[in-house]
């Protein structure tokens, strides 16, 4: 955040949420390290180093000292908590199975290289700035290269030596990784049509920039129970899964005081899933930067910092209630109340924006789809020169792991199509290939138990052959994660598979998963959003999960009722559960 911004923006009284003074501490023996109410002393080590020198603070210190003298010289808080601030994780060390995963200790499971987070607010990117990403992977990165479910690019490979440099790379054309992890406010997920879309409501881009202007990187809320994730989005596709986000806004016609958003709270997956809660508030465009600030600032005075495993916003509000949580927000942290709003009406189109559509202006975007998010350096670069030399200068990363380009003239559609599917980004991908989404994996997450970029690929290779001439009724979501911890949304898919390890039948273990079935966000198939069923005893191999997932979008295609317009998910929740196995 630039200086003048902060010097600009006007200081905030106790209403507004202002770190309070530390109030004497309750009588109860287990408090919950909630700070407007158990005070500010730290109750666990992590809250502890937070508070001794922030997250924000390590930028110094691996541009001055770890930089120069290498990952051996880097201080063991800095490595494991303060470099998450600024968007690097260490990533897994290769060769280590996962069934060591939960028994050695972090400095076992690491290797000397980062994960590099770069963070695009709204998923707005120009071919240069994609052309700068794509020169980073393949001179720093081994020309790795990963599209996130949360419109981010991931890098791995990265020598702590580099990053000073390539920090510099990306902020001369105005990208960062500020707060890309971090117990702090991550990236603002935004519409990956935002401002181009010919049936959007409204363009949320002003509502985004404004809150990663004025608040991201600021200190007052760098230090928050744990991360924060935000969507804002202004078309009727509700493209950036808003049920899942600790906050989010999704634009609604208020029959009296027009277009503006319907706000949740509370969202998010991981081991133990909830979904966002209406506030019932409508907000106008113009109060969206200061409700997001008032949400944020209830996190941090009132979230529970005493145990990680509950320290989410979701418990918060899983116990408060949406009415409680309103009043709050209203009675301590905004100036005035919020009128009340209707709800934004069930999705009609599909919110991934795969496909040829036309923009408002007469040109057209073009939504494509890589192997479940995983591209290249070379690819990136490919990709910008090509939008370029049509008369194109940029493009969306989605929710989605997709890629949206924008400003297409329509002599040029045709052609940008082929030449995409030569790069491997296809604009007309099979429905398998559409709906498959899958985290980062064992290959360098020091959580993953199982590998899933490669599994779910050559799985939806095999399904497109196996299925070919087949016709589904609409896309069924395959989602790949290599642990409990749900990165890639498994409860919110039609088939969710957690990864873990499965007896091999010969006294060993081999890669599987653990099967969800029947889940959902809102959607042009369905009304609101819904989590998986789980089947006792229901796994898979890795090695199996094509033969699996033909086997059960075969029996429900066979048993759906066609008249009615039934769905995977409501057929899987309805079938027995013989049915599902």
């Amino acid at each position: 955040m630039s200086e003048t911004v902060r010097a600009e923006r006007p200081a905030r009284a106790e209403t507004r949420g202002e770190r309070p003074a530390r109030p004497a501490r309750p009588t109860s023996n287990r408090p919950n390290g909630q700070w407007k109410v158990d005070g500010t002393e730290p109750l666990n080590a992590n809250e502890q180093w937070k508070q001794e020198d922030g997250g924000l603070a390590v930028r110094e210190r691996i541009e001055t000292i770890y930089a120069k003298g290498g990952f051996a010289s880097i201080d063991g808080t800095d490595l494991h908590g303060r470099f998450r601030w600024w968007g690097l994780y260490t990533q897994r060390k290769p060769g280590i199975d996962g069934g060591k995963t939960a028994t050695l200790e972090p400095h076992e499971l690491e290797d000397e290289f980062f994960m590099l987070r770069v963070r695009i607010d709204g998923g707005q990117l120009s071919t240069e700035q994609l052309r700068v990403i794509g020169g980073i992977s393949t001179e720093f990165a081994r020309d790795t290269a990963d599209l996130t479910d949360r419109q981010n690019i991931q890098l791995h490979w990265i020598r702590v030596e580099d990053v000073p440099e390539i920090w510099r790379r990306l902020e001369a054309v105005d990208l960062s990784t500020t707060e890309a992890c971090g117990d702090v406010p991550r990236v603002i997920l935004g519409s990956p049509v935002a401002g181009i879309a010919a049936d959007e409501l409204i363009d949320p881009t002003p509502q985004i920039f404004e809150i990663q202007e004025k608040y991201i990187g600021d200190p007052e809320l760098a230090n928050l129970p744990r991360k924060f994730k935000s969507a804002i989005t202004g078309h009727p596709s509700q493209d950036v899964v808003h049920e899942i986000n600790d906050v989010a806004f999704v634009a609604v016609d208020h029959p009296e005081l027009g277009i503006g958003y319907d706000v949740w709270v509370g969202g998010g997956l991981s081991t133990n899933a909830h979904l966002a809660v209406r506030l019932g508030a409508w907000v106008a465009p113009e109060r969206v930067a200061d409700v997001w600030y008032g949400v944020t600032a209830i996190f941090r005075d009132y979230g529970y910092r005493r145990l990680r495993n509950r320290a989410r916003l979701k418990f918060l509000v899983a116990d408060w209630g949406s009415e409680k949580f309103r009043q709050v927000l209203e009675t301590e942290y905004l100036d005035a109340p919020l009128p009340d709003g209707p709800a934004a009406p069930k999705p009609l189109t599909q919110g991934d924006h795969v496909g040829v559509h036309r923009q408002h202006d007469g040109r057209f975007y073009i939504g494509v789809t890589p192997f479940v998010g995983r591209i290249s350096g070379t690819t990136l670069t490919r990709l910008a020169e090509l939008l370029e030399r049509v008369g194109s200068g940029r493009l969306r990363t989605t929710p989605h792991q997709k890629l949206v380009l924008l400003d297409i003239e329509e002599a040029h559609v045709e052609q940008v199509v082929a030449e995409l599917d030569e790069l491997g980004l296809q604009a007309r991908p099979s429905l398998f290939r559409r709906g498959t989404i899958a985290c980062t994996g064992i290959e360098f997450c020091k959580l993953a138990i199982v590998e899933t970029k490669q599994t779910a690929t050559e799985a939806v290779i095999a399904l497109e052959e196996r299925l070919a001439g087949i016709d589904l009724p609409h896309p069924i979501s395959l989602h790949v994660n290599g642990c409990p911890n749900s990165c890639a949304r498994i409860q919110t898919a039609d088939i969710g598979l957690k990864g873990q390890l499965l007896p091999d039948g010969d006294g060993g273990q081999t890669p599987g998963f653990q099967v969800h079935l029947g889940g959902g966000l809102a959607s042009a198939t369905r009304e609101e959003a819904g989590t998986g069923r789980t089947v006792r005893g229901l796994k898979v191999t890795a090695d199996g999960l094509a033969d699996y997932v033909e086997t059960v979008v075969r029996r429900f295609l066979e048993q759906r009722d066609a008249a009615a317009d039934e769905t995977f998910a409501e057929w899987a929740h309805r079938a027995d559960e013989d049915e599902l196995r």
